[in-house]
């Protein structure tokens, strides 16, 4: 089972999403705040990260430069969730491997899909809801 390490500071998102990503077969962890993540994935990298720009402590754009510097060699993806979508908040993650953007309200949908492309699985039944 594949593992999704889901980084929000919003507790209402990391549960629907959790529950939602669970129902379709994925294992998953989540976190508060960069800085948790960073920790978590040093100790055991996930096969998936879902990563939120704007946290307290660590930001999504600290940790994936953070993962960038500290695991050069990483494999596993990065999924940037934000609302934010001016090129501003964008230019950053040229620099970075293997990551792409998830616009907020997310689709459920949408994010399957990005997994199950990433994974080489099938399309499961995402519903049209958002987050």
């Amino acid at each position: 089972m594949k593992r999704i390490l889901i980084v929000d500071d919003e507790p209402h998102i990391t549960r629907v999403l959790k529950l939602y990503l669970e129902r379709v077969g994925y294992a998953v962890d989540t976190a508060q705040n960069g800085r948790a993540a960073l920790d978590d994935i040093l100790k055991s990298a996930p096969d998936a990260l879902m990563t939120d720009i704007q946290m307290p402590l660590m930001s999504g754009k600290q940790l994936c430069l953070a993962l960038e510097e500290q695991l050069p060699q990483r494999t596993f993806p990065i999924f940037v969730m934000t609302s934010m979508t001016d090129r501003e908040h964008r230019e950053w993650t040229q620099k970075i491997n293997n990551l792409e953007f998830l616009e907020k309200p997310l689709s459920m949908r949408a994010m399957t899909r990005a997994l199950d492309k990433h994974f080489g699985t099938a399309e499961t039944d995402g519903g049209a809801s958002h987050v």
